[in-house]
């Protein structure tokens, strides 16, 4: 195979993945206009259906617009020679092929940043703002772009160093020191997003003393699972729509509830939906996909070892001295298709365990408010009652709103 060859099967990568998103996008639209389920009719008055019919559409657009300046952006870069140039730029800063590599994905990162926040701002500020979504402040919106930059800068920097030490100094082994590394910031993530993460773009404070609480800590005593850590988020300074999720394992769980959730749901639904995650933690679900993600990126580093110094990985984006930064790139790509294959299994392991979570939560609690309390968080975030199954097969972590509450009243 020659440099070329190989150049010409990563454009068909990504036009090919282009082109398959486009058409599931497109087959998803076609059921916008779907009549509502029976089962579903009582979450949406005729009004409100009508504008989540406008909402999806405007995202319709929206999505095929911003995609394909990205994938104009991608394809320019590639077919000009952009990865060259910016190796070259690199390595004018530098001859330390560390350096040249936090240089080399710092200024493709930047870049790419810089150029796709205008998307990133029409959508927050006219599309969000427009259906009632938005809160989030211009203050706020620069803001997490600086500090996401910094955690970049520091967290993934700090990362991508010692993956780069490692392969220049362990050769054949570099996957099992990255793989390592990988590993031990996963399980340190997972143990202490909520402490160290969260705490950067949010303020959390523990749920106070209430009917709410007293409810919650009654289930958990009930089904003998120790939650003493509650935490509140200010979702509602960015959007209104709600969310709520587990984190930690361990004496360091915790359940954290956005406070645009509290508002929107009555207190029974709540501990429905807490019932639901602690049927995940239950159910070992945490601890599969901690465990199937690092399973899964120790293979992925394996293969990656064994042709990450193939010259032709740099030689096909046009750059004379290979180099591992250059590899990582087109490797990524080449390994696209493996990825999404992966993907589809870990979706219909998460889809099975949704309705695993649901069946705990029906059986040690009740139902009825999990399926009042879904339909008023579909509801408020003006979600797709109507989704194309090839769509839903491909994207969704989750059942469908109707596949649930089938499971549910089943």
């Amino acid at each position: 195979m020659t440099a070329t060859t190989l150049f010409y099967i990563i454009i068909a990568l990504i036009v090919i993945s282009f082109i398959i998103d486009k058409i599931l996008d497109a087959l998803n639209a076609k059921h916008y206009n779907d009549p509502i389920p029976k089962e579903l009719s009582d979450v949406y008055d005729e009004s409100a259906y009508n504008k989540s019919q406008r909402y999806k559409k405007t995202n319709y657009k929206f999505g095929l617009l911003s995609s394909t300046f990205s994938l104009l952006l991608t394809l320019g870069f590639f077919f000009f020679d952009g990865f060259a140039y910016v190796d070259a730029l690199a390595r004018q800063w530098s001859s330390h092929p560390i350096v040249i590599t936090l240089l080399f994905f710092g200024i493709i990162m930047l870049g790419s940043d810089i150029l796709t926040t205008p998307f990133s701002y029409y959508k927050t500020f006219v599309i969000e703002e427009r259906f009632g979504f938005n809160k989030t402040t211009k203050g706020t919106f620069i803001l997490d772009k600086v500090k996401g930059w910094l955690m970049l800068l520091i967290v993934g920097g700090g990362i991508l160093a010692l993956l780069t030490w490692f392969y220049q100094t362990t050769g054949d082994l570099f996957w099992i020191y990255a793989w390592a590394l990988i590993t031990v910031f996963t399980l340190f993530i997972n143990l202490l997003y909520s402490r160290l993460i969260v705490p950067i773009f949010n303020k959390q404070s523990p749920l106070e003393d209430g009917d709410l609480r007293t409810q919650i800590s009654n289930y958990a005593e009930k089904e003998g699972f120790n939650l003493d850590k509650i935490f509140v988020i200010d979702g509602s300074k960015r959007s209104t729509k709600a969310n709520a999720y587990f984190s930690g394992f361990g004496s360091q769980k915790q359940v954290t509830l956005y406070d645009t959730l509290i508002n929107d749901l009555e207190p029974e639904e709540i501990v429905a939906v807490l019932a639901h995650e602690v049927g995940h933690y239950k159910k070992k679900h945490i601890i599969f996909n901690l465990f199937a993600s690092i399973i899964l990126t120790g293979v992925t580093l394996f293969i990656m070892s064994l042709l990450i110094s193939n010259t032709l990985l740099s030689e096909a984006l046009g750059v004379d001295t290979p180099s591992f930064h250059i590899g990582l790139i087109a490797f990524g790509i080449l390994y696209s298709p493996i990825s999404e294959a992966t993907g589809l299994i870990m979706n219909w392991f998460s889809r099975k365990f949704e309705y695993q979570a649901d069946n705990f939560a029906k059986t040690t609690y009740k139902a009825e408010p999990l399926i009042s309390g879904l339909k008023k968080l579909s509801k408020n975030s003006l979600s797709n009652l109507t989704p194309h199954p090839a769509y839903v097969f491909m994207h969704y972590s989750h059942p469908t709103l109707l596949q649930r509450i089938t499971n549910l009243k089943g």
